[in-house]
């Protein structure tokens, strides 16, 4: 079967030939451990071998589309559509972060085990899962003989678990080249089960923001001698003291117009007392983020910027003070704070003036895309078709994604990534035991065909 171009279409069409096999292709893509944490030890080579085994698995996509390197790490391939105009952007991420079998996988986390329903393994839904899913679709259509209405971008990075320098670089060149997209989509939210206390059903969290993101490292100096005669407070103890010091409560809570338009939406799907409260919550956003800082974990993570010591260093045997200390800190900002304000406010926090702190890098959060524009409205029109039973919602993205260095000269960036996530799954990225169901697989490949084969023929006009 044939697909016209987009802009002969009367309607959008969307049943369109599946290859088989895909499970096996992810399971290939994991096995490649592209871990951009320790690329100074690995070297190039498993990244090459993965760019390598793209064009392998994917040979319709390399031949229609133009692939150019943009660093050592990122991939753009530009598909020509019937309009060079205000392009989409696809956008997904092939570096993984490391993984131990000691740490208790069931499967090893680079052997790609098809088991049960599922693909397992390091990538499997970060971000090699999406990154499959684009070029599932991408390569399906070009084998029905379809082209879009306007180009189509996708931009793959390698390192964004390291900053996501490879993207910069992409977005950079894209801006200079006078490009400006008219929709940019990349990791985020994921269609989830029961998204909130007292909803029912099934949400598509498609993240219209960002949190912005900052690494500091706090450093003490103390007198170093025979730890069997300390003196006063060490090196070690003034980094724990501020560490403790910088709780849960250092930031206030504050809840954001996304997330009451979340709550607002969401009570559309609950019934009785749970509606009610719903409403309450999102018509009164200071009650809201009093109720969410206390529930603790994600939910108090969307209503304030959030701190983490994340590691720690001193000392150079069990029996000598050291003379010197030091923790580094992972922080997520609110929409509305900078990096500059969270320093601020860390220094305010820790009171000691023998303490130093330095940014070693930060992004201030994005700005809020806009969840009535035409922009989103494509995003959810292919969550429906793909996932029918899931309601897309707007929501604060609480991680950094690669799609951070594009926002500031893109209008719609959104950040979505069209796979179903349970609990546990979405425990196990960045942790034990990632995996991703094969028949999500298949629903992820449908909406980025339902995304492309209907996307409107003009930038204002909706799908």
């Amino acid at each position: 079967m044939a697909l016209p171009s987009q802009g002969a279409m009367t309607r959008p069409q969307h049943d369109v030939p599946r290859r088989a096999g895909a499970p096996e292709r992810l399971s290939r893509m994991i096995r490649i451990p592209t871990v951009s944490a320790e690329h100074a030890i690995r070297g190039q080579e498993p990244f090459d071998q993965f760019v390598a085994l793209l064009r392998e698995l994917y040979p319709g996509t390399h031949r229609v589309l133009e692939l150019e390197r943009i660093t050592d790490l990122g991939l753009l391939y530009r598909w020509p559509g019937a309009s060079d105009r205000d392009p989409v952007v696809l956008m997904a991420h092939y570096d993984v972060v490391p993984a131990s079998e000691a740490d208790g996988w069931t499967h090893r986390p680079f052997d790609g085990v098809i088991d049960g329903g599922f693909v397992h393994g390091r990538g499997a839904l970060d971000d090699k899962g999406p990154l499959l899913v684009i070029l599932e679709a991408v390569e399906d259509l070009i084998s029905s003989g379809f082209s879009p209405s306007r180009d189509v971008y996708l931009s793959f990075g390698g390192n964004e678990e390291t900053y996501g320098h490879a993207a910069a670089a992409i977005a950079r060149t894209l801006k200079e080249r006078g490009i400006t997209p008219w929709l940019v989509l990349d990791e985020g939210g994921a269609v989830v089960d029961a998204p909130l206390p007292f909803v029912a059903g099934r949400a598509a969290m498609i993240g219209v923001g960002e949190k912005g993101v900052a690494t500091f490292r706090i450093e003490a100096l103390g007198e170093g001698g025979h730890a069997s005669a300390p003196s006063g407070l060490t090196a070690v103890g003034r980094i724990a003291r501020a560490v403790h010091r910088l709780d849960a409560g250092t930031f206030r809570a504050r809840t954001t117009p996304t997330i009451s338009r979340m709550l607002a939406l969401f009570a559309t799907r609950a019934s009785g007392a749970g509606r009610l409260i719903l409403r309450l919550l999102a018509a009164a956003p200071p009650v809201a983020a009093a109720v969410f800082a206390r529930l603790g974990s994600e939910p108090a993570a969307l209503v304030r910027t959030t701190i983490a010591a994340t590691m720690a260093e001193g000392g150079s045997a069990a029996n000598v003070l050291p003379a010197r200390a030091s923790a580094t800190l992972n922080v997520r900002i609110l929409p509305g704070e900078t990096v500059a304000g969270s320093l601020e406010r860390i220094r305010r926090r820790i009171r000691d003036p023998k303490i130093e702190i330095e940014v070693l890098e930060g992004s201030d959060p994005s700005p809020e895309s806009d969840p009535d524009g035409p922009a989103f409205a494509a995003v959810a029109s292919a969550v429906r078709h793909a996932f029918p039973d899931a309601l897309p919602a707007p929501y604060l993205m609480m991680q950094a994604s690669d799609s951070r260095h594009f926002h500031r000269h893109c209008p719609d960036v959104l950040r979505f990534a069209p796979l179903e996530m349970s609990t546990a799954q979405r425990a196990s990225v960045h942790g034990v035991d990632e995996r991703v169901e094969i028949a999500s697989l298949e629903r992820g490949r449908d909406f980025h065909i339902a995304l492309l084969t209907s996307l409107p023929a003009e930038a204002g006009a909706r799908p």
